[in-house]
């Protein structure tokens, strides 16, 4: 399995200047996709934030600028992007064994995501001691054994949309990414 990552996608001030707008933002119980989209606590225990459209507008921007590298570095033509989502994993929080390419009615572009897309806003105490939280790994659940992704202000990671993973609970602290998917090239 190939994975992408670019270690200082974002600068510590850009991550904290993000950070700061999600604490200003709009709140929401993330939601599950599979039998209809809505909120499963015993599968996911996170908040979707939607912050101003200038921090939306910047990192639509970052984003697309992931295009080639991302498509380059997977081998694969990639289409549209979905969109950004700003997720706040509280002490807590997790999201279970899932995959982010499925099929449901409800939201059917979903069955069309190519690539996942994870950026870090802050560090996990198992990168960096005076990291925000614990726990709160990305873990790739691979047929060859997992491969943890350990959150890290700036980093950005991409990998196949139809890949089992999980994000570990988080022990302490606030866990905040940005999530997007690429669509297939059509």
């Amino acid at each position: 399995m190939r994975l992408f990552s670019a270690e200082s996608f974002l600068d510590p001030w850009t991550c904290a200047a993000f950070r700061r707008a999600l604490d200003a933002g709009e709140v929401e119980e993330a939601e599950v996709i599979g039998r209809g989209i809505h909120p499963q606590r015993q599968v996911r225990r996170a908040t979707l934030v939607e912050p101003s459209g200038a921090i939306v507008n910047e990192v639509e921007t970052r984003l697309e600028s992931m295009r080639e590298p991302v498509a380059g570095a997977l081998g694969l033509r990639l289409g549209g992007r979905e969109g950004p989502g700003f997720v706040r994993y509280p002490a807590g929080g997790f999201y279970r064994p899932h995959r982010d390419r499925g099929h449901d009615p409800k939201w059917q572009m979903a069955a069309h995501r190519a690539v996942a897309l994870v950026a870090f806003l802050n560090n996990s105490r198992d990168a960096d001691a005076d990291g925000d939280f614990d726990g709160g790994i990305l873990r790739l659940l691979l047929p060859e054994g997992p491969i943890d992704v350990v959150p890290r202000a700036g980093l950005l990671v991409a990998f196949p949309a139809d890949v089992l993973h999980e994000v570990t609970e988080v022990r302490g602290g606030t866990r905040d990414t940005i999530v997007d998917w690429f669509y297939e090239a059509r």
